[in-house]
This record gives structure tokens, sequence and C-alpha cells, in this order.
């Protein structure tokens, strides 16, 4: 992180759900936030956010697919906010759509946003960083980073594209013995309002996230203490951990369960009508917000996230525990021979027992 009092922060598709949790989560740690994003509406709102904290905002309208907007925005905050300490990746659109009823435009626009949206944030990044010699670039994944999910071929085809690429820079960040951080963070089903705005075409019901869901303010405290503390790779929820296990263990067996569950999981009727609203094209009009529609499930908390970030004290209670087993191990008596007459014993001796 850029030394400072008041570090500076870059959170593309800041304006709702992941993002915007993560503009609020950052200005309470005491960042400076520049949003990313191509709705006025949303934009105005995320920095009034910041300003609530105290802290100083800045909106940059911005269409993550165009490089040289990017670029663009990039100069403008370091001229205005300061020098990039850390940037998030986490700009992105997709779809709830049998792959054969996704046009090609459609799809192209998907990659170009949810993939190349990051490529772009990651050159505009380095840019500044690597020059400096310090910066974290968080690129916000997913579980269909590791397995593709049914309905969303498109959109999970750009979450492993970012892996491989994510990998390739790091490599060479390695090798020129660059101190810039390049990680990932990996996320369940999040309550956001994106399943309102989601292209949705030949789904019966209310596009949903995969259960379990847990709410946008998990994901931020996990992407911002990565910012603090960075690491390669960090996976958010249980469930992300089983599905990314289960894939590498038997991706056939995975396969069929998913080809059961995914799809009908991935609608509500409880929600219906179905929004006709889509952001593939357009930004969304309003502000947002972080939520969606899925408050009454969402989980506030992850164990396995809580677990994540403080592994030295579960590591510590771990011993704890084993200690404490093994003390009282100890602490019960071995259990006593029965009694053998001398003639017994004298005749094992004989017999060489």
């Amino acid at each position: 992180m850029v030394d400072g009092e008041h570090p500076v922060v870059i959170v593309t598709g800041g304006t709702a759900g992941i993002g915007r949790a993560a503009v609020r989560e950052f200005a309470a740690r005491g960042y400076d936030v520049a949003v990313l994003a191509r709705g006025t509406d949303g934009l105005d709102a995320a920095v009034a956010d910041v300003e609530k904290e105290g802290r100083r905002g800045l909106a940059v309208p911005t269409d993550v697919a165009d490089a040289a907007a990017v670029d663009g925005a990039a100069r403008r905050v370091e001229a205005e906010l300061g020098p990039i300490a850390v940037w998030v990746n986490n700009a992105f659109t997709g779809s709830i759509t049998f792959f054969e009823d996704l046009a090609p435009d459609e799809f192209r626009r998907i990659t170009e946003v949810t993939y190349l949206g990051f490529v772009n944030g990651t050159r505009a990044a380095l840019r500044h960083m690597v020059p400096r010699g310090q910066g974290v670039i968080i690129q916000v994944g997913s579980a269909l980073a590791f397995r593709g999910l049914p309905l969303q071929a498109a959109y999970s085809g750009a979450k492993h594209a970012i892996v491989g690429f994510t990998e390739a820079v790091r490599t060479e960040l390695r090798y020129r013995r660059s101190p810039v951080r390049l990680c990932e963070v990996h996320l369940p089903g999040v309550n956001t309002p994106q399943f309102d705005e989601v292209l949705h075409r030949g789904v019966a019901h209310q596009p949903r996230p995969v259960a379990p869901v847990y709410q946008p303010e998990v994901a931020a405290r996990a992407i911002a203490e990565v910012a603090r503390r960075p690491r390669r790779s960090t996976w958010v929820g249980a469930s992300t951990v089983a599905t990314i296990l289960a894939n590498r263990m038997a991706p056939w067996l995975l396969d069929r369960y998913l080809a059961r569950t995914a799809v009908p999981g991935q609608e509500d009727p409880a929600h219906d009508p179905p929004s006709s609203r889509t952001n593939t094209w357009q930004p969304p009009a309003g502000d947002l917000g972080a939520h969606g529609e899925f408050d009454d499930e969402a989980h506030a908390h992850s164990p396995q996230a809580w677990l994540t970030r403080h592994r030295a004290v579960a590591l510590v209670g771990g011993l704890a525990l084993a200690a404490g087993a093994g003390a009282a191990a100890l602490r019960v008596p071995a259990p006593r021979r029965p009694f053998a007459s001398r003639g017994s014993v004298r005749r094992r001796s004989r017999r060489g027992w």
C-alpha cells in the first residue's frame, strides 16, 4: 500500500452490489475512494456514501470495456486524489440465459466488460504502481472462475479467463521483482441488485443467486482485508470452497449435480414477475444500492471467511484444542492387566513369551 494517512482506492463497478459495499467499507476504513461506473445516479450516491465517512470521493463516469477511458480515469484520479494505493476490478455484466439463446453481440459485450474490463483496469493500475514500486490490485472473482454454471456461459468464461490472465501477469511481476501485489478474491452467491438488471431470456421466473446467499458486506470485508494484507487468492464462503474442491476431485459428478439443480436454482417464482430491465448496453437509472431482493435469506457473516482472515487465531485455537485433548488423554488411567498367578508367569517364561 502507498504510504500516507489516507490512501486512495479505485473501485470499478462501485455504484451497486459488491462494488457499492466495497466503496462504503473502504471509506469507513479511512480511504479516499474513486468510483468508476457508467450510471451518474449511482456514481453520485456512492460518492455521497464516501463523504458521509468524512473522506474524499470522486465519481468518474467510465465504461471499463473502453481501455482509453479507463486509462484516462486513472490519470484523473491520480491528479485529483493522489497516488492510487489499491485498485479493485469489480465491474461486470452477465446473463441468466441458455448459451444458444444469447446473441453473439451480447456474448461479446459480457466478455468485454467482465473480462477485458479487468484487463484494462489492471493495465491502467500497473502504469502508475510499477514505477512507484508499490500498490495492490484486487480481482473480484467467483466460484464460477473454477466451475462453470449453466445459464452463465459468458460470465463463467470471462471469470475463468481472469484467473489465467492474473496468473500470467502476477508471474511477470515476480520475474521483474516488482513489489506490486496482484490478488484474487473469489465469492459465492451474493444478494445484489444485479438479478433485477441481468439479461435473461428463456427462463420462466425472476433470476436469483445460487444458494446459499451472502450479503455484499461479507464480500466487501474480504476485499478490504486483502487490500490491507495482500494474499494471492482468497476464497469466501463455505460454498465457494466446496464448489472449487468438488470440481477438482470429481468434475463429472458435479456436472450431474448441477444439471439437476442449477437451472431451477437460479430462478425464484416468489419474486415474480421477472424484471424487464437489463444493464448490458445502458447503465440502470437511479441508485440501486448494495442489496438485492434476498435479504430474508442472505447471510451477514461467513465463518469460513473469518477463519481465513484470522488464520493465526484459528491455528492457536486448534493447537489449544489439540493440547487439551492430549492432556485429557494423559489423565485417563491405563487399564489394569488382569491378575496372573506366579505359576502362569513361570509357564509363559518357559515358553519364551
